[in-house]
């Protein structure tokens, strides 16, 4: 964070002091709160992330490929069980405050299931860079992961390289992939993660990061919830849904934040948000 700047949004008490995280997010791009669920919670979201792999494994367009032997998936918040215990925990509700304001909007619920097999990814950001961040330095958008399983070395651990959500430069290929020249400045700078059941991470989806090689016979899934500020715009890459019974069984609390439609029925989601150089593997 820039010496004496205060990117901490105006929006009263917290439930929860997440100044230090404010800090690390605009100094490193990540921060984490270990064992924010009990490993049992985060056994029960593994348990609704396989059900939803599965089902979407089997139709057309159910998930999409981000690089040899890694899918993505999108779904809908009734696709997991306590969608309200994710998205209503004190800290994830205080990070959304107050780096994106009393606003800000769910827009996203996937998961990206490396298997046995995946290789490298190439070094990314999820998305080019808004006009806010460039001209303002300031970040409109979170992605928060939470993993199903206790990441080991050999399951190909997410590596991120912190401080590079500022990086501008345009030689990145649409706007999102650094050229191969500057891998080793992101290699020098790469930071392993090691999260286990029951930990939470926050990110600015812009830091430069990537899915390393899977050379266990385990899969390693990762749920992701995507929050936006209200300049931000990423929900038009999503699809999420609710029913109207849901909805209504839902806290207003989280109504006031979940960004979507609320229909009828569900339909199963069609998944749009590709991002090229993963679809085509190139690692």
């Amino acid at each position: 964070m820039t010496a004496g700047t205060d990117h901490t949004q105006p929006v009263g008490d917290l439930d929860t002091d997440v100044s230090a995280d404010v800090e690390a997010l605009y100094r490193d791009g990540i921060t984490a709160r270990r064992g924010a669920f009990a490993p049992e919670w985060a056994d029960r979201l593994g348990e609704d992330v396989a059900a939803a792999f599965e089902e979407a494994l089997s139709r057309p367009g159910g998930a999409v490929g981000r690089g040899p032997h890694r899918y993505y998936v999108e779904i809908h918040p009734e696709q997991i069980r306590d969608f309200v215990g994710l998205v209503d925990h004190p800290w994830v509700r205080s990070v959304c405050a107050a780096v994106l304001g009393p606003d800000y909007r769910i827009v996203e619920l996937g998961f990206d299931v490396p298997l046995e097999g995946a290789v490298n990814q190439p070094w990314h950001r999820d998305f080019p860079m808004p006009e806010e961040t460039r001209s303002e330095r300031r970040l409109t958008s979170l992605a928060f992961n939470v993993t199903t399983v206790d990441t080991e070395e050999d399951m190909g651990p997410f590596e991120i390289a912190p401080g590079t959500q500022w990086d501008d430069d345009p030689s990145f290929e649409h706007g999102m992939f650094p050229p191969k020249s500057a891998y080793p400045r992101y290699e020098e700078l790469a930071v392993r993660k090691y999260p286990r059941r029951g930990d939470i991470s926050a990110r600015s989806a812009l830091t430069i990061h990537r899915g390393t090689a899977n050379l266990s016979a385990k899969s390693r899934p990762v749920l992701v919830l995507g929050v936006d500020g209200p300049e931000a715009n990423n929900d038009e890459r999503h699809d999420m849904a609710v029913t109207r019974a849901y909805w209504e069984s839902l806290p207003q609390r989280v109504r006031d934040h979940l960004a979507c439609p609320v229909v009828e029925e569900l339909t199963p989601i069609t998944q749009k948000h590709t991002i090229e150089g993963l679809v085509m593997g190139d690692a």
